[in-house]
């Protein structure tokens, strides 16, 4: 089998009833909750209180030239490294993780595939997770991490009312876009929408195009939702998105980021330690900042 008919078949499979067991053991249920709309909500609110945003083993991975999937690319070792370190991933592997888990509980998810726009004229650059109740759409990302599902209808405009992690929906050419906080841009930041239904080997596929650059190949970012805050690490510096709105930033040091990882984060102590030092994040290659800065 090939490479991406083996991704293919990965993201086809179904999870195995003992892991989804325990996944939802450790999101705080103690039985599968219901597909409906209140079932999708706590279901929600769990994994973005507890399975963060991060880049830690994708980290590790590329920094040591690692041959293989990228970790997290199969949903099953997505979720296995989860229980086992605490880790999440980066956007196709954390919704690809959502989109299995969801789908295992009956749920009518859907893959879809956006741009975060950092700057013009992006390809699609990010993966998340779209469920149908008939005529009614909700977004659950595993990047953005609302809180709450956010409602997707043409032409309307949606919200999800909360000071550290609301977002807040719009119409621009014809495309759905989110507006939220990224943790190294706090201002406001909009993601644009262009397609849901994507097939089961596209997030891999696409994951896989990240492994030469890639804004997450270079400084660990984490963010997760905490007791009414966001939380986390972005490119050197430790960020909260605090409950009445502010904003706390500060320089760490390699052993601050291991430190908060740990002990504010909750990842394993024997992850933290094979992550390598951070190391400034380059300009992407053959944009307009890498070629001046090989001119000079």
């Amino acid at each position: 089998m090939n490479t991406n008919a083996a991704a293919e078949s990965a993201q086809n499979a179904t999870l195995p009833p003992e892991l989804v067991e325990k996944v939802l053991s450790k999101l705080g249920f103690d039985r599968p909750p219901e597909p409906t709309f209140d079932g999708l909500r706590n279901v929600y609110s769990a994994w973005c209180a507890q399975v963060p945003f991060d880049n830690v083993r994708k980290l590790i991975h590329v920094r040591a030239g690692s041959p293989g999937p990228l970790p997290g690319s199969n949903p099953e070792e997505f979720l296995a490294a989860w229980l086992k370190f605490g880790t999440g991933g980066t956007c196709w592997s954390g919704a690809g993780g959502l989109h299995a888990l969801l789908s295992a509980l009956g749920f009518n998810a859907a893959r879809g595939i956006a741009t975060m726009l950092a700057a013009p004229d992006l390809p699609p650059n990010h993966g998340t997770v779209l469920v149908s109740f008939d005529n009614d759409k909700y977004l659950v990302d595993t990047s953005i991490l609302h809180g709450e599902p956010l409602r997707y209808e043409t032409g309307l405009e949606s919200a999800v009312e909360h000071p550290a992690w609301g977002a807040r929906s719009l119409w621009k050419g014809g495309k759905w876009h989110v507006a939220w906080r990224p943790l190294h841009k706090t201002d406001s930041f909009e993601c644009r929408f262009e397609q849901f239904g994507a097939g089961p080997g596209e997030f891999p596929s696409r994951y896989e195009q990240t492994r030469g650059w890639s804004p997450f190949n270079y400084e660990v970012v984490a963010r997760s939702n905490r007791n009414g805050e966001v939380v986390g690490l972005a490119f050197g510096h430790a960020v909260t998105l605090r409950g009445d709105g502010t904003v706390n930033r500060r320089p760490i040091s390699h052993e601050e980021r291991n430190r908060i990882l740990i002990e504010d984060l909750n990842y394993s102590e024997e992850i933290v330690r094979q992550l390598p030092q951070d190391i400034p994040t380059p300009p992407p290659p053959g944009s307009r900042t890498a070629r001046q800065s090989a001119a000079t």
